[in-house]
């Protein structure tokens, strides 16, 4: 059994979170019970990840998207699915913690940083809260393409309007489409990302990059794993990843 609190400071020293200005809260969200013997991560919160906590005797739940992620800076309004997430987690005293751009950013245990490692992405570089490296040699873009669908998501969407060899790749997770243009002004042959608008779809033809969309939940998979599998080799207590996955 570990003090919840303990946790918390770790988490938030060992990724930086005072270094980031954030739409949301990095680190305690819902206090709930003090003493923890057991951690139930995921990507997002949501009441199936809720209750599965609740099924497994989990004292703490620790996401990459919180209770309060999409309030975009304003007073959030304790209703609706708010309401009723809060109300799960108040009942069964149970604790939220939250690492939204820290986790992506962090050049270890990150999701960008893991992705880069997947791939074999060397010498990267910061970008945003991503990272721009180098492949060891030149690769056939449909051979690349291959090996995202085999590490990160089967069916991504993809515009190759780029260099048909590439070298040079720029890695920024989740919803981060339109910044294809930095990793483009760094030299980027291709760049992955977990989502894609409208308006850059003819924009990346016309910028002439290979572009990939793996999916905003499976670029964003990686790091609260890693951090979970860190806290529990830390603390010596039990902790799980659930996988209530979103195709998008």
């Amino acid at each position: 059994m570990t003090n919840r609190n303990k946790i918390i400071k770790f988490c938030e020293d060992y990724l930086k979170v005072k270094d980031f200005e954030d739409y949301c809260v990095n680190g305690l969200q819902v206090g709930g019970d003090l003493n923890v013997k057991k951690i139930i991560t995921g990507v997002s919160l949501s009441q199936k990840l809720i209750k599965k906590a609740i099924e497994e005797k989990a004292q703490m739940i620790m996401v990459h998207h919180g209770m309060f992620d999409n309030q975009l800076g304003k007073p959030p309004q304790i209703k609706g699915v708010l309401k009723n997430r809060l109300k799960l987690l108040l009942e069964n005293n149970i604790s939220l913690a939250g690492f939204h751009l820290p986790l992506d950013a962090h050049k270890t245990i990150g999701n960008n940083a893991s992705i880069c490692k997947i791939l074999g992405i060397k010498n990267i570089k910061p970008v945003y809260v991503g990272f721009i490296g180098d492949l060891e040699n030149k690769v056939d873009i449909n051979k690349f393409l291959e090996l995202v669908k085999k590490n990160i998501k089967k069916d991504p969407y993809s515009i190759l309007a780029g260099p048909k060899k590439i070298k040079k790749v720029g890695v920024i997770s989740g919803g981060a489409s339109p910044e294809y243009k930095l990793a483009k002004e760094l030299g980027a042959d291709v760049y992955i990302c977990g989502d894609v608008r409208e308006e850059i779809v003819r924009a990346v033809e016309e910028d002439e990059i290979n572009f990939i969309n793996a999916g905003h939940y499976n670029t964003e998979v990686f790091g609260i794993r890693n951090l979970g599998n860190l806290v529990k080799n830390k603390f010596k207590i039990e902790v799980k990843f659930i996988d209530v996955h979103s195709d998008v």
